[in-house]
């Protein structure tokens, strides 16, 4: 990757497949003559040469496709090109064709520098310089002519020089449009191709003559039609870029591009977490033939309401824990017809939908709307993301096909139309895009659900298809992602106590001998057994100041002591003569005493109790974002599938519930049962905020029996949303702790794990091919580790942490403690498992390999104060015992590569060890 590469997708923030576009864009422009005069068939050859996929340019031009998913961001994508097209001096002068008004409005949005999408963001050479845009309402003001002074044009503009940017927008109509002013002669030539006076010519022959003018086609497949066809030709551009997510001609009979050079399908991008996941919705055990058309209607209607409050509550909670925008979600309807689109509206609209509860906030939107009317409509399209925007439904006929680029459409309720049209990618691309440009791991925030009671079942068969651009992912049977066996428990014993008792993996068939295996004792009934007992007696030692002390004389005779005790009553089956056994006994306590503190970490055992009653409460507040509660009375239980995976849950439930006497006493029983809520200590602030949700219900639902349904059915969503601001103002007294440091060293216990049978231990130099199955595998041929099979969460944070260690000179032991083997309280009696303990010669660590984005969580800060402490803890006794410090480090997952090392870094990870007080 060229250096004008790198910073463009640094500064653009650009995704993999944007990112590979760009360099075939590039290597493609070093493989072709950039001007008027270019040999086509030369550079089609050259083109194929290295992309085969490409067959024709399909135009006058060199023009190659990009076929990307929707929701992956072509409109980016389009000033990346624009921005390395500028930067490396090719050209200066863009046109951007939109097919529609709808994307031709969020183009001109999105190459203006007020926009938060602006596409030039971050691109310092162009921030400086900032471009000239012309569109179709303004070019004839002349201001796209650019300033030559070897060539007068027009008068030059403040601050225009000769490296000014150039970029039309114009949607495909303005190029053909024969507008005729009022009073003006009636003309059949297109507006754009008249006689320009002020420049001599027409403004289309002014671009059409400029030797280095690049168009970019969004939505590329709307301009194969012969009139834009032929129109795009006669601009003779240098060069043609075209985007799209469906690389095929519309119409009945389509037909797939040819000069396709790059193809990222919806199904990688769902695989790669760009965009939702698809699912629909059924209510449980519906059978649509019980219901008349206009029936089935309305019921789908209701349920995607249903869906679409839930949704709303969900996504205000997330932003309320994670300190995130607050996003407003909004519901589509996909209406047969206008007649259909306008009584639809009508419906929802009128007193008998929900009360009345959406009267303005529906939106209509078709292609008989005209004027101020359409208008205002494309308004609201373009500003529904906006929270205080107050459209919740947009109803649409074949409006909105494409290009529509907003985050918070979640509810899709498709009326009258087929499983095929339900499953189209440009119907379900409305609501693909995520609105944190990441999936947050929560379903509700990264799903997209279409209401589908009546042809549920042929859009799951559809989307199982291998040819839908939704592919099955999980597969059942043996080697696949769910198995037809049961996952088995194994133990896996330390390495220590393998080579000196001769312990095994019990569960599972590993025979993999250890490197450690020349120091163990001989492998006999007799040696084994005193071993086992020695290591017994040797537990009974861990209050020594370290596993060192076991090999001196007067630790070994006692030792030996108690183990020939032990076993005397046995003597008689190790059949050995007194002077052998006692011979024995020496030679294996010996042998284990020195072994246990080659193969172990010694790491002590401290206890941090606190020295006085930990106190918490909330402040008293009230609650906000009531009316963002929008709960319908519900009788049934609505059933949603993923398409991508599979995975199935029911939207809510009905069935016996105990009855109250007082209406908040559901909600009171509810945030009883949460553990951070203590009733008798909040009684007046609890009672008060569910006051405050009853009074929101009642203020929209006719009775209150409908309140007490939407209580009853909603008790979990209700109690989050309290939940979540009651942690905004939480507090809590500050812990201090009385250490205990009872003992110095601690025998490793052995580890329990699940694997599918017949699993294979992999070597752990070995990268799964995909990364996503680390978890599911078990990982062997370590010779510093204190076990000898280690399963990992991770590929870029564990396993490759795991590889460093095993690489590195000054690495003497490493481990993942077993469950349970620190006790470690870092909140409210939960415990904290380190990930990694290490051992170098000179030093010992703590390790937290983390996600990057989680660096700063409060959790995980919260751990890393206790860890800290218990490292002071740790040291202090070491070093009172000639022993090595302690240290905690918290890294990065991204900073985890092959070509770190432990020391470098522990030198820019290890937290620095606050003063603690006494």
């Amino acid at each position: 990757m060229n250096r004008t590469i790198r910073n463009i997708t640094a500064r653009l923030s650009l995704r993999r497949p944007q990112n590979n576009s760009l360099d075939i864009l590039a290597h493609v422009l070093e493989s072709i003559e950039f001007s008027k005069e270019t040999d086509l068939e030369r550079d089609l050859e050259a083109v194929k040469k290295n992309y085969p996929s490409v067959e024709e340019f399909e135009r006058d031009f060199p023009s190659i496709c990009f076929a990307l998913a929707t929701g992956v961001g072509k409109t980016r994508l389009m000033g990346a090109f624009i921005s390395y097209l500028y930067l490396t001096g090719r050209s200066r002068h863009f046109f951007v064709l939109a097919p529609n008004l709808t994307i031709y409005e969020k183009l001109k949005e999105d190459f203006s520098p007020k926009s938060p999408k602006y596409v030039f963001q971050g691109i310092q050479e162009i921030s400086a310089n900032p471009p000239v845009i012309i569109t179709g309402e303004d070019y004839e003001s002349g201001k796209g002519v650019r300033f030559d002074v070897n060539n007068l044009r027009i008068q030059g503009r403040l601050f225009e020089n000769s490296e000014t940017l150039f970029i039309n927008i114009f949607n495909i109509s303005k190029i053909n449009a024969t507008e005729n002013k009022k009073g003006a002669n009636k003309s059949s030539t297109p507006r754009i191709k008249r006689l320009h006076e002020t420049i001599g010519e027409s403004y289309f022959d002014y671009l059409s003559n400029l030797p280095d003018l690049v168009i970019l086609m969004n939505e590329a497949h709307r301009y194969r039609a012969t009139a834009g066809a032929t129109a795009i030709n006669e601009l003779k551009p240098v060069l043609g870029i075209e985007l799209t997510a469906t690389p095929k001609t519309t119409g009945s009979s389509p037909v797939n591009f040819k000069n396709v050079i790059y193809d990222y399908s919806l199904s990688e991008a769902m695989e790669d977490g760009y965009v939702k996941d698809p699912a629909v919705a059924i209510r449980k055990d519906f059978k649509p033939e019980n219901y008349s058309p206009e029936q089935l209607e309305r019921i789908k209607l209701e349920d995607g309401i249903h869906h679409h409050e839930f949704t709303k509550v969900e996504l205000d909670v997330y932003a309320r824990q994670h300190n995130k925008k607050i996003i407003k979600p909004f519901m589509l309807v996909v209406a047969q017809d206008t007649d259909h689109a306008h009584n639809l509206r009508n419906l929802i609209e009128s007193n008998n939908f929900f009360d009345g509860r959406y009267k303005g906030k529906v939106a209509e939107i078709h292609s008989k709307q005209s004027g101020a009317e359409g208008d205002e409509n494309i308004q609201r399209l373009i500003s529904i993301e906006d929270p205080n925007e107050p459209t919740e439904i947009v109803i649409h006929v074949n409006k909105l096909k494409e290009g529509w680029d907003v985050t918070n459409l979640y509810t899709i309720v498709p009326l009258r139309a087929s499983a095929s049209e339900n499953l189209t990618e440009q119907t379900i691309g409305r609501g693909l895009r995520l609105p944190y440009g990441r999936k947050t791991e929560v379903d509700a925030v990264d799903r997209l659900t279409i209401i589908a009671h009546d042809t549920f079942q042929d859009i799951i068969d559809r989307a199982n298809n291998s040819n839908s651009i939704i592919k099955k992912k999980i597969e059942i049977g043996n080697g696949r992602d769910v198995p037809f066996e049961k996952p088995q428990a194994i133990t896996v014993p330390s390495l220590a106590s393998i080579a000196l008792t001769g312990a095994s993996v019990t569960g599972y068939d590993y025979h993999e001998p250890t490197e450690t295996s020349k120091t163990a004792v001989p492998i006999t009934p007799q040696h084994h057994k005193v071993a086992e007992v020695a290591m017994d007696v040797a537990k009974r030692y861990e209050r020594l100041r370290s596993s060192r002390e076991l090999s001196t004389s007067e630790i070994q005779t006692r030792i030996i002591k108690e183990v020939s005790e032990i076993i005397r009553p046995e003597q008689g089956a190790l059949a050995l003569e007194p002077e052998n056994f006692n011979s024995l006994v020496k030679e294996v306590v010996e042998t284990v005493t020195k072994n246990l503190a080659e193969l172990s970490i010694d790491i002590p055992k401290i206890v941090l109790i606190p020295s006085r009653e930990v106190t918490y409460g909330f402040h008293d507040f009230e609650l906000e974002g009531l009316d963002k509660l929008n709960f319908q009375p519900i009788n049934h239980e609505i059933l949603i599938q993923q398409l991508r995976t599979n995975k199935s849950s029911l939207l809510s439930c009905d069935g016996g519930y105990d009855k109250e006497d007082k209406l908040e006493s559901y909600i009171i029983r509810s945030l009883i049962d949460h553990e951070l809520v203590d009733y008798d200590g909040h009684t007046e602030l609890l009672n008060k905020l569910a006051r405050q949700i009853v009074a929101r219900f009642k203020s929209y639902l006719p009775d209150e029996s409908d309140v007490e349904n939407v209580l009853v059915h909603n008790q979990d969503k209700i109690t989050d949303f309290i939940v979540v601001q009651l942690m905004q103002h939480y507090w809590e007294t500050p812990t201090d702790y009385q250490v205990t440091v009872s003992r110095g060293s601690t025998i490793l216990k052995p580890f329990n794990c699940t694997i599918q049978k017949g699993t294979v231990s992999r070597n752990f130099k070995s990268i799964p091919e995909n990364k996503s199955d680390v978890k599911k595998m078990i990982f062997s041929g370590f010779t510093k580790c204190c076990y000898p099979l280690q399963k990992f969460d991770s590929v870029d944070g564990e396993l490759r942490f795991a590889q460093i260690l095993e690489n590195d000179e000054k690495v003497i032991r490493w481990m993942k403690p077993a469950p349970g083997f620190f006790q470690i309280e870092y909140k409210n009696g939960v415990a904290y498992e380190p990930d990694f303990v290490v051992e170098t010669t000179d030093a010992k660590y703590l390790c937290e390999p983390k996600m990057a984005s989680e660096m700063k969580s409060d959790t995980v800060l919260a751990k890393q104060k206790t860890a800290l402490r218990w490292c002071y803890y740790a040291t202090k006794h070491t070093q009172e015992n000639e022993g090595k410090p302690w240290h905690y480090a918290l890294i990065p997952h991204n900073a985890i590569t092959s070509n770190r090392s432990f020391e470098g870094l522990m030198n820019e990870y290890v937290v620095p060890q606050p003063l603690i007080n006494q």
